[in-house]
């Protein structure tokens, strides 16, 4: 990420952060402007268009948006008036507000867990990884899926973002997509996700003593999600943020086999 767009994703965030009052319809603005903007890079170029004045872009934002909520508004003229690095990391912006804003409005609903879930259930079916994960796939189509499988089963702030990222994939990996908004969502509450890998599911007492010690090293609390794995053999292995922490029987095995080659 370029310096121009962590500080005009700061600008944006901030805008959000500063709104007086953020529901799930602000949420479905955001999304809705992302939309538009991925479809047209006309419209994604006029308003990442450094060399245009930054008033003249929010006057974009204005006459396209002008019917949202005054939120969703001063939220999407602030990303305008910065300067961001590519069309598409002023796209991605509107995208992180519009998760955060999702989070803001259901603060009860435990995001992080629920995406967590999303993720798993698609990557476990291969077929419904690809339906949705094929770029010439139907976009509308493909959030209903979502909504189908999961309306009912996960908050509607949950549903939300995930029919909206499989509808804008943009080039990304549909796991990579959930893993990236359940960090924003953690980021949004003030904490980190980690998720544990583990040969069998740990009891109450081990996820308690792992998520202080994380807690504890990392400087902020840490939500925890456990995938079983039987293949790790024994220990675990800890993805949080860009850390990997492998404590796994098979890592030492592997690191032991490294050294006996040498």
């Amino acid at each position: 990420m370029g310096s121009a767009t962590t500080q005009a994703l700061a600008a944006t965030t901030s805008a959000l952060q500063a709104a007086p009052s953020v529901d799930l319809g602000v949420a479905r603005e955001l999304f809705a402007a992302v939309r538009a903007l991925a479809g047209s890079s006309h419209l994604s170029g006029a308003l990442s268009d450094a060399s245009a004045p930054a008033e003249a872009r929010r006057g974009v934002v204005t006459a396209v948006f002008g019917g949202f909520s005054p939120a969703s508004v001063a939220v999407l003229q602030a990303a305008a008036g910065q300067r961001w690095s590519s069309a598409d990391d002023l796209i991605s912006g509107i995208e992180e507000a519009g998760i955060r804003a999702a989070a803001i409005s259901s603060p009860s609903v435990d995001i992080e867990a629920e995406l967590f879930t999303v993720a798993r259930t698609v990557a476990s079916n291969s077929e419904l990884e690809l339906a949705l994960g094929r770029r010439l796939g139907d976009a509308a189509a493909k959030g209903a899926l979502i909504e189908n499988l999961f309306g009912g089963r996960a908050g509607e702030a949950t549903v939300l973002i995930a029919a909206t990222l499989v509808q804008v994939p943009r080039e990304r990996r549909v796991r990579s997509m959930f893993s990236r908004a359940m960090r924003v969502v953690a980021d949004q509450r003030g904490r980190a996700v980690a998720t544990v890998f583990a040969a069998t599911d740990l009891t109450g007492d081990q996820l308690g003593r792992l998520q202080r010690t994380l807690t504890q090293r990392y400087g902020t609390e840490v939500s925890l999600n456990v995938v079983v794995d039987p293949s790790v053999v024994g220990g675990m292995r800890i993805e949080i943020a860009d850390d990997v922490i492998d404590a796994t029987v098979a890592s030492r095995l592997g690191d032991l086999r490294q050294r006996l080659a040498g």
